[in-house]
């Protein structure tokens, strides 16, 4: 089975003509891991010291990358779906409570 990833653009929310490929991949585990990695760095490009989750949550949701994932074939797929926006959720508590944590060592 292959797998194509389009992406949406948050801040052009439901608008199809704004929607780009990123690639096609052989695997689901290729097709998540560049999924991941465009929704990091979105977060990346978001991310400043002492930003909170919900913030750069929210920057996300606003501005970031969507993507999403496409079966490439008819038979029936058994890989688990892909929601950017749970992922990035997660991240975001991820980077900004390490920010935090490193900035009470700090002091």
């Amino acid at each position: 089975m292959s797998y194509r990833v389009l992406v949406d653009d948050n801040y052009h929310y439901m608008n199809e003509s704004e929607r780009w490929t990123l690639g096609e991949y052989a695997t689901y585990t290729e097709t998540l891991a560049a999924c991941r990695r465009l929704v990091d760095d979105c977060l990346k490009e978001g991310y400043a010291p002492g930003k909170t989750a919900e913030a750069l949550y929210g920057y996300y949701t606003m501005f970031g990358d969507d993507p999403f994932i496409v079966e490439l074939s008819d038979s029936p797929d058994t890989s688990p779906g892909f929601s950017a926006w749970t992922y990035a959720k997660a991240r975001c508590e991820e980077l900004c409570s390490h920010s935090s944590e490193e900035s009470r060592q700090e002091s």
